[in-house]
């Protein structure tokens, strides 16, 4: 009985509805609830799947829930769901934690950590502030520019925060932006790395500038930029990247990961072609995502280039290949 009764609570649970969603947030309040948004032509979204019922045996007291993104919109919009695989972290039925991608590695710290009473093995403090200094430090030098903020730069969420984009954005510099809402972790451990104890924070090559009234002073000073890098203008930079390569795909996830439908079919395709292509992730950088819009007069993804020039998207590249006419195109010849 006891055996049973361990394995059901061992289960991945799968959830259809909105209802059934909120049913359980509302009866697991009390549990970890882990929630995989995934879809089922995703390979990497299966992989995970099996990663999640390994931790599901492992912590037979967290709630392990499956929902398919796109069989269930509303939550998916609610929670700002924009690629498959997404792992969301919920206690006393609030979302406390984030994650985006097939990371096994950072989903099992992270269920450990939320799952954990707070009890450590001897000298697991420790090594716990080591593994977090040493991520946090990779964090600071993930761009030459690197904003901690509350919320991104599209939406940030405390205006202090929003001063600060306004000011980078006035200068033209280039940066890359964490939103401290995501991770707890970060949003503590950063203050006590940097002895900084407010957001944002700036930093430029791994090293901390300051927080607002700072980045004010450099301003007014006009030693802001000589500090931070500049960013390229957006349309010289767009004109780059469509001719990075002769065949260029902009879309949701890159040639390993789709992260959309309509980009993995569009994979298919050119993958039968056997022509070489890159591709761009455009849920990576939003400046991006939201200027080519403009740049090539086309609203929606995924969009293919052919030396610089605009194809289309996936209804003109599958009327061109029953055409036969895609090939031709694809090597230059039309």
């Amino acid at each position: 009985m006891a055996a049973g009764a361990a394995e059901a609570a061992a289960a991945v649970v799968e959830v259809g509805t909105t209802g059934q969603f909120e049913e359980l947030l509302r009866l697991r309040a009390k549990s970890l609830l882990v929630v995989h948004f995934w879809a089922p032509w995703a390979p990497q979204c299966a992989q995970m799947n099996d990663v999640m019922a390994e931790l599901a045996k492992e912590h037979p007291q967290v709630s392990f829930v499956k929902l398919e993104a796109e069989a269930v919109p509303e939550v998916s919009e609610k929670y700002e769901i924009s690629s498959v695989p997404t792992f969301l972290f919920f206690k006393n039925s609030q979302k406390i934690d984030r994650l985006d991608g097939a990371h096994a590695p950072e989903l099992t710290r992270k269920v450990q950590r939320h799952a954990s009473s707070g009890s450590l093995p001897p000298g697991g403090s420790k090594r716990l502030e080591e593994d977090l200094s040493l991520r946090l430090k990779k964090l600071t030098h993930a761009a030459p520019c690197m904003l901690f903020m509350k919320g991104t730069p599209q939406e940030p969420r405390c205006g202090f925060s929003k001063q600060m984009v306004e000011i980078l954005n006035k200068h033209n510099i280039q940066f890359s932006s964490f939103d401290i809402f995501s991770d707890e972790e970060v949003r503590q451990g950063l203050k006590t790395y940097s002895n900084w104890p407010t957001y944002p924070q700036l930093y430029v090559s791994g090293e901390l500038i300051g927080g607002l009234d700072i980045i004010k002073e450099l301003e007014a000073s006009k030693e802001l930029d000589t500090i931070c890098p500049k960013a390229p203008k957006l349309e010289e930079r767009l004109k780059v990247l469509t001719n990075k390569a002769s065949v260029m795909l902009f879309m949701k996830g890159n040639k390993q990961e789709a992260k959309c439908g309509f980009s993995r079919q569009i994979l298919e395709i050119l993958n039968s072609t056997g022509v070489e292509y890159e591709t761009f992730d455009i849920l990576e950088d939003e400046e991006v995502r939201q200027g080519l819009k403009t740049y090539s007069n086309w609203p929606t993804y995924p969009q293919l280039y052919v030396k610089g020039e605009l194809v289309g998207g996936l209804d003109i590249v599958k009327e061109l290949k029953e055409n036969g006419e895609l090939l031709p195109i694809l090597r230059g010849e039309n």
